[in-house]
């Protein structure tokens, strides 16, 4: 599993756009992150060749960033926003409505690969608490409440 050759090609240039190799490390995890949806060893290790680095550098990289994703996740990433103005406005109610509706938690994905939870601090948008950024998209929703689900996850969604 190698990467494309237009995306080695902007992981070259993104080392001379942000000034070397390891200021394009995080840059070029997204990217791949972008085409596969996450970041494999192979493609980890790929990137770190072409930048010039260690696998091990590459690594620490990616793993100090909860958003890279190393291993696969599901079609549509949830990430639940645990922050302080959203627990203040309902959030544990939606939590937990959630991983009923969806049967996993945090980190977890369900059986038949469509959604991915993850909890995450603060999605940026205290001003429609509680809040959620769902989708490879990035769109972000709320307020929301429990009721919502069926509307914001689809028909599909057990």
């Amino acid at each position: 599993m190698s990467l494309a050759p237009d995306l080695c090609a902007a992981i070259e240039e993104a080392k001379h756009h942000h000034g070397g190799p390891r200021p394009a490390m995080l840059e070029s995890l997204r990217m791949i992150q972008q085409r596969h949806g996450w970041v494999s060893d192979a493609h980890l290790e790929e990137a770190a060749a072409l930048l010039g680095v260690t696998t091990a550098e590459m690594e620490d990289v990616a793993t100090f960033y909860s958003l890279i994703f190393r291993r696969p996740v599901g079609e549509k990433v949830i990430l639940l926003c645990d922050g302080a103005s959203c627990w203040l406005n309902g959030g544990d109610a939606v939590r937990d409505a959630v991983m009923e509706k969806l049967g996993i938690g945090f980190g977890e994905t369900t059986a038949d690969g469509r959604y991915t939870l993850v909890n995450i601090c603060c999605v940026g948008g205290c001003d429609h608490a509680p809040a959620a950024v769902i989708g490879r998209d990035r769109r972000l929703v709320g307020p929301l409440s429990p009721d919502d689900l069926d509307r914001l996850l689809g028909e599909d969604a057990r």
